[in-house]
């Protein structure tokens, strides 16, 4: 992805039978993404403008004359949608734009080095995902909240977090392998009982 472009929504789909076009927006106020088209692709190309939209449930109708039917609208679907940072206003105070964050250095408390912010996941609580360390097993995730992240440092390229114990694979820890599978064991057959007497 270009780092001018910030990532403001994407396609859901068509919505009824006149090529309106279903978004999902990741904007704050999700009306204020038709302020910022037209949109483009990850990769800087144009995909549409808008001519007209309204709000539906669970998201926002658009029209474009760049995609005139029901059809073009859903080979759209799940597109993800960029804008040039420059159309956006900036950003108050604790608010940070997910492209801002993508790449910086993720350090603990004490100034650890606990991985790379590999990306922003959008949502009622957005998750920041660390790739994974030098020998650890796989990325892991972060709610960013001020109180797990309570340092931005944008001129420093990092962030700081006060991560919960247990939840970063330990660097230079093993695999995990799962024991060899073996062949399912028969029951035991029950002892004959000695006879009573």
């Amino acid at each position: 992805m270009a780092k001018s472009l910030v990532l403001v929504g994407a396609v859901a789909g068509a919505f009824g039978v006149h090529g309106e076009i279903r978004l999902r927006s990741f904007t704050a106020e999700p009306d204020a993404i038709v302020d910022y088209a037209p949109f483009f692709d990850a990769a800087g190309k144009p995909l549409f403008s808008v001519k007209s939209w309204r709000p539906i449930k669970d998201g926002i109708a658009v029209t474009s004359t760049d995609v005139p039917t029901r059809e073009a609208a859903m080979a759209l679907r799940n597109t993800k949608l960029f804008v040039p940072r420059d159309r956006l206003p900036e950003a108050e105070e604790d608010e940070y734009y997910h492209v801002d964050l993508i790449g910086l250095a993720f350090e603990g408390l004490d100034g650890t080095y606990l991985g790379r912010v590999r990306a922003v996941i959008p949502g009622p609580q957005d998750l920041l995902e660390i790739e994974k360390t030098p020998g650890a097993r796989s990325s892991w995730f972060l709610p960013f909240t001020k109180a797990l992240v309570p340092v931005v440092d944008l001129a420093g390229g990092r962030l700081v977090g006060d991560v919960p114990h247990g939840l970063i694979p330990m660097i230079g820890e093993p695999e995990e392998t799962p024991p060899p599978a073996s062949p399912r064991s028969k029951p035991a057959k029950p002892k004959n009982k000695a006879p009573q007497s």
